[in-house]
């Protein structure tokens, strides 16, 4: 199966659990030109949502955050797998980090329906070496 695997830096702000606030966060960052991998939105409790932001250009991404005064926790790392949307197209790079003994503590994908996928793969920071070294990173 082809797919290519790259190491990805990325950002937590939390933001109240209303309509809209996600949106605030992305048209900021587009305004100010920072580009993104992914972006992810979970809930974090009572009230509150943490997105997850995955910057292009990472340095980019701190420095107009700070300009325009919004807090971000990171950088953290996770694993951006592209790649042919083949039956089991994921179960290889599972495969591997497994038989490595590194857990994977969180993973999502999607099809683009067009015969292509994208996934990330979170690994804990103190495994990220040893998973980069595992994929071929």
């Amino acid at each position: 199966m082809a797919y290519t695997i790259k190491l990805v830096q990325y950002y937590y702000t939390t933001v109240k659990d209303q309509p809209g606030e996600a949106y605030k966060v992305l048209n900021l960052l587009a305004e100010e030109g920072v580009n993104q991998l992914a972006f992810t939105a979970i809930p974090s409790g009572h009230g509150s949502t943490q997105l997850a932001i995955f910057p292009d250009d990472p340095a980019k991404l701190a420095h107009e955050a700070k300009f325009v005064g919004f807090s971000l926790e990171g950088p953290h790392h996770a694993f951006l797998v592209h790649g042919d949307d083949e039956l089991g197209a994921l179960a290889e790079v599972h495969q591997k980090l497994f038989e490595a003994d590194i857990n994977i503590y969180a993973s999502s994908g999607i099809t683009d329906g067009k015969g292509s996928y994208c996934s990330l793969v979170y690994v804990k920071e103190e495994d990220c070496k040893r998973a980069s070294a595992t994929l071929g990173v």
